[in-house]
């Protein structure tokens, strides 16, 4: 059963800086390609950041410099380093996981994390 917990949401001001984590389980999370996706109130869902097994990034236009997704194995933990923070990254953040090799496809999500950025 797959498990999804995110951590290290928080309110912090505009040029701030927060580290999201999520602690994977219930699967070979080493083998599979991991997400981070965000939530504004009154908007759907977009993707900010994937990560495949070999360590292949990418990012959504809105937040590459600013943001680094990385991800540890041994760990079995997946983290989203937030940098130059702005009001508009105010969003509820969820980690998920597609269990494929490539970051396509249907994805299981945890709860997420609120992140606030303040002006």
């Amino acid at each position: 059963q797959v498990q999804l917990v995110e951590s290290g949401g928080g309110s912090v001001q505009a040029g701030g800086s927060l580290r999201l984590s999520c602690a994977a389980s219930g699967y070979t999370y080493s083998r599979y390609c991991m997400a981070w996706f965000r939530q504004a109130p009154g908007q759907e869902r977009e993707g900010v950041a994937t990560i495949r097994g070999d360590g292949t990034t990418m990012y959504a236009d809105s937040v590459k410099g600013r943001f680094t997704i990385s991800r540890d194995n041994a760990k079995n933990t997946l983290y989203l380093q937030m940098n130059s923070l702005k009001p508009e990254d105010t969003a509820i953040y969820y980690c998920a996981t597609n269990l494929q090799i490539y970051c396509s496809g249907v994805y299981y999500w945890g709860q997420g994390t609120q992140v606030t950025v303040s002006s």
